[in-house]
């Protein structure tokens, strides 16, 4: 039996956008569909006034995700993403604004208590302060945790390593130490153009040799029909492993006496009858003896 359900199994953003960018009005700085997608970049001051529009007025329910995106080469470096999902018409979109390290972005745990949970993350990972949150510390690194893993200036190893210490009894922290250096993968195709010299082609920009060295007739390479007439001669003809090979050599003597063992009687396809052994009879079954009457 098919099952109906109110919201349909997918919605088509056409006409989404111009909808939502009348909506936001001042508030919006740019919309745009990507990958199927609608994208809408709004001001920093403006996420919170701009999430409960979308919530109340266009059945946007849900927050399912705050991520975040560092760039370190824009003035305002970090990227907050909001992802809303609408039960209603099963539609999915991204609300994101910009933040530096000194600009803190509001919270929105007016508008949905799960958002607490979602800013710790992205402070904890990025360092992007939320304006409101009254419980902003980190979620996912250790106790005394320094720096932000995510950010693009974080190394790849940390600053400090922890261990148990048999000696001390206790997990201790410790300054990273490799006993080898991370390598370098530079992913470019070669196809492409590298910026270096790839391993084998520095002998592609060498110059041309002056006077090479070639072979102007058949002698010089010992090749012509005077080596083709002994090609099929034999090299190792009259060696001396030849020599010895093809003579009959008798075998050694034997280097102890043996009795001789008498001659086997019978035929060798007796043989199975004298390996099997025999059979023993069942015993015979007792008859019960006959029970006497008793005399009364």
């Amino acid at each position: 039996m098919a099952t109906l359900h109110s919201a349909p199994r997918f919605t088509l953003i056409d006409g989404l956008k111009g909808t939502l960018s009348t909506a936001l009005g001042d508030h919006l700085v740019d919309a745009h569909e990507e990958h199927g997608e609608l994208l809408l970049h709004v001001k920093r001051d403006s996420i919170e006034d701009v999430l409960r529009i979308l919530r109340d007025d266009h059945a946007y329910q849900q927050l399912m995700e705050i991520a975040g995106a560092d760039y370190p080469s824009r003035a305002e470096r970090f990227e907050i993403v909001y992802m809303l999902l609408s039960l209603t018409t099963n539609s999915r979109i991204m609300v994101k604004c910009r933040a530096s390290e000194d600009t803190p972005v509001p919270t929105v745990t007016t508008l949905w208590p799960n958002a607490g949970w979602l800013e710790r993350e992205v402070f904890d990972m990025y360092g992007v302060l939320f304006a409101g949150n009254t419980d902003l510390r980190r979620i996912l690194t250790d106790y005394g945790f320094e720096g932000h893993p995510f950010r693009k200036d974080f190394p790849l190893t940390g600053y400090t390593e922890l261990r148990y210490s048999e000696d001390e009894k206790r997990v201790v922290y410790e300054p990273v130490e490799l006993a080898q250096d991370l390598r370098q993968f530079d992913f470019m195709s070669p196809w492409e153009g590298a910026d270096y010299v790839l391993p084998g082609d520095e002998k592609a920009d060498m110059p041309p040799v002056d006077d090479p060295k070639v072979t102007e007739k058949p002698s010089d390479t010992g090749a012509g029909a005077k080596t083709d007439k002994h090609a099929a001669d034999k090299v190792s003809a009259g060696a001396p492993a030849e020599k010895d090979g093809g003579e009959a050599i008798d075998p050694p003597e034997p280097t102890e006496d043996r009795a001789a063992r008498p001659k086997r009687k019978g035929k060798t396809t007796d043989t199975a009858k004298a390996t099997e052994t025999k059979k023993k009879k069942a015993p015979a079954k007792r008859k019960p003896a006959a029970r006497k009457k008793d005399d009364t």
